[in-house]
């Protein structure tokens, strides 16, 4: 059987049980990644999350594809992007923010557009819009993040609300920001071929949390990478962080401290918003306990 084939029958298969769960930019939806499984490690998605009531997005910008998302439609948001890291060559680009117009009909047009003013009723019934972060006291929460990509089309690629969580602040422009940065200063010294990164976002336990009533808020954000190759010669600090290494970064201050512990010794305005570095195997634990399902980010552990 083929990878291609095994990669879709295990999507349909899969097993993810909690409520939250439960230029032109284009994206192609369907009910696996088969048109973009090069965004995957060995072109396998992660294993585990249940596909009922999400939407596979191949994300495309100008006939290319340039990542992918697991989007649930009821929660008007990701649960995780995945992509592989290249150096950046350029600023933070300039560009319209965009929704998808295949999540408002089925056979609508693959092209992502702009969002027009006022905004449609079909759309805003169809996923997240951005009224909906208007006064929300969060910021939109890349999980592809554009530093990440390399070219200036990656990085207006992900400015897609397919590819946003609602993130405090605290969190986007502090810790989870030098998280970003470190991932990428790791790539560019010791990572001699392609990274692939699965960022994603974990739901409160005790039930989903919203802004303005239609967008789901995480937890806790979470990211992981593989490097399956890398410099021989990795000084003693570093070789714990390859092939593959993880992390989750607090997006709740008032959260307790079983994931992640509070550094109460931090800015005031970053306080609570730690993020804690550990091993993929780690994190996969931590999203078994959380979630209530055995959680394979990369095919054979990034072996």
């Amino acid at each position: 059987m083929s990878q291609r084939k095994m990669v879709q029958l295990s999507t349909g298969a899969l097993l993810f049980l909690l409520p939250w769960f439960g230029g032109l930019v284009s994206g192609e939806l369907s009910y696996n990644f088969s048109q973009c499984l090069d965004f995957f490690y060995k072109e396998t998605p992660p294993k585990g999350f249940h596909a009922a009531g999400y939407q596979s997005i191949c994300q495309r910008y100008k006939n290319q594809y340039r990542f992918a998302s697991l989007y649930h439609r009821q929660h008007r948001a990701p649960l995780y992007s995945a992509y592989r890291l290249s150096p950046t060559d350029g600023k933070r680009p300039r560009t319209s923010w965009m929704y998808e117009p295949q999540l408002v009909f089925s056979h609508a047009s693959p092209e992502m557009e702009p969002f027009h003013i006022p905004e449609d009723q079909n759309v805003i019934d169809s996923q997240a819009v951005l009224l909906d972060y208007k006064n929300s006291n969060y910021t939109k929460g890349h999980l592809n993040p554009s530093m990440h990509q390399g070219t200036e089309e990656d990085r207006e690629a992900t400015f897609t609300l397919t590819n946003i969580v609602p993130q405090r602040a605290g969190s986007n422009s502090g810790p989870w920001n030098r998280l970003e940065n470190e991932v990428l200063r790791k790539f560019k010294g010791f990572c001699n071929g392609s990274m692939y990164v699965i960022t994603g976002a974990m739901p409160y336990t005790s039930g989903a949390r919203w802004i303005n009533n239609r967008v789901s808020v995480p937890e806790y954000m979470w990211s992981a990478y593989c490097c399956p190759s890398y410099s021989t010669y990795l000084p003693k600090s570093v070789k714990p962080f390859f092939p593959s290494y993880a992390a989750v970064g607090r997006n709740d201050r008032e959260s307790g401290e079983e994931i992640v512990p509070v550094n109460v010794r931090m800015k005031a305005s970053m306080r609570g918003y730690d993020v804690r570095r550990m091993s993929v195997e780690t994190l996969e634990g931590i999203l078994k306990q959380r979630l209530a399902v055995i959680i394979s980010l990369f095919q054979g552990q990034c072996q």
